[in-house]
């Protein structure tokens, strides 16, 4: 039996789409009538070739019966609010994932935050920049690490997440792991989300001992492990080997409270990179919020030449913008000031056009 996927497009913004929306002819991209849309792109592998036709959501009752009820069933997940699952998190309004790596090799900002005092202040100025989330992780996974003990990484990483809730009660805090003892110490600890590059994939235990804890999840995709991953990617069709990889990632998890994340330069070249982040709309059919990261990624280098990660904020608030057009809610960033600035810029000259 072939397999389809719907892919939302032709996009409208602010008063122009709500008033497509009231006049029924476009339809609100997860529950955002300043986002809607009037046109799905409907794709099915046949063998190693991908086909794919543009109709409008008005042709969606000329299909034939079994891809009707397909496409009418994914509909149901792009246009549906997402649950509001984390603490003080609206997946309605573009939400700003700080970064804090206390590591020492991390690929943009290895040891800059080791010191308890420094990772403390960056935190705080993260969040008075408007950072809803703090991803804090203690190994780098940057492409050619290697892995580190639980004793070693808990060591670096522990103080501030047994100090984050005392600090900040109202910000989220995400521990980015891939070890199922970290994972536990953090709950314990007060960790509102767990962020495993790996998707759980990496500690076979993981999902067995997190079961007793009511805690949300990143279900990230990485292609191989970090100190390999690079070397050759290959995929059948990126866009939808992520997706079947999502869907069976949703069915292990087995929880609601979801983010997706495709995992921008996690065994990706340059071309798969560019494929998933301009039809990152695909994933809306999933039915769960979307977090991406490129922030200082590689592909902004290969782009625009530059090879200073620190140097890469332009490129990073590009692919943020475009993303956020598309309907991506979460953006993990380092440059949480920056973003968030372009952000509002962007919003607020897209969002009050009218035709």
């Amino acid at each position: 039996m072939k397999k389809y996927y719907t892919r939302a497009c032709n996009f409208y913004y602010g008063q122009n789409s709500k008033h497509l929306i009231k006049k029924g002819l476009t339809l609100p991209l997860c529950g955002n009538k300043e986002i809607s849309f009037n046109k799905v792109e409907i794709l099915h592998r046949k063998k190693n070739k991908i086909f794919s036709r543009i109709i409008s959501i008005k042709e969606i009752n000329k299909l034939n019966k079994f891809l009707k009820i397909k496409v009418k069933q994914d509909l149901k997940n792009i246009v549906s609010k997402k649950k509001n699952f984390l603490k003080n998190v609206n997946f309605l309004e573009p939400t700003i994932m700080g970064i804090l790596n206390l590591t020492p090799d991390s690929f943009s900002d290895g040891g800059r935050f080791n010191n308890h005092r420094k990772a403390k202040k960056h935190i705080s100025l993260m969040i008075k920049a408007g950072a809803k989330i703090i991803d804090v992780g203690g190994e780098s996974t940057r492409p050619g690490s290697k892995n580190i003990s639980q004793k070693i990484e808990w060591s670096r990483i522990k103080d501030i997440i047994k100090d984050f809730k005392k600090n900040y009660k109202q910000t989220c805090l995400s521990v980015d792991t891939r070890k199922s003892e970290i994972m536990i110490n953090s709950i314990k600890n007060g960790a509102d989300l767990i962020n495993d590059v790996s998707g759980f994939n990496h500690d076979d235990l993981a999902l067995t001992k997190l079961r007793g804890f009511n805690i949300s999840k990143v279900l990230h995709h990485m292609q191989g492990t970090p100190n390999k991953m690079q070397i050759n990617p290959n995929y059948k069709n990126v866009l939808l080997d992520i997706y079947d990889y999502f869907e069976k990632g949703i069915k292990k998890i087995n929880n609601k409270n979801i983010l997706l994340d495709p995992g921008i330069g996690f065994g990706k070249n340059l071309k798969h990179n560019l494929s998933l982040i301009s039809n990152v709309s695909l994933f809306h059919s999933l039915g769960f919020p979307i977090l991406i990261g490129t922030s200082r990624k590689r592909f902004i280098s290969q782009i625009s030449g530059v090879n200073d990660s620190k140097e890469r904020i332009g490129g990073t608030v590009a692919s943020v913008i475009f993303l956020l057009s598309q309907g991506v809610q979460v953006f993990r960033v380092h440059n949480v000031n920056e973003v968030i600035q372009g952000i509002s810029v962007f919003k607020k000259i897209l969002f009050n056009l009218k035709n």
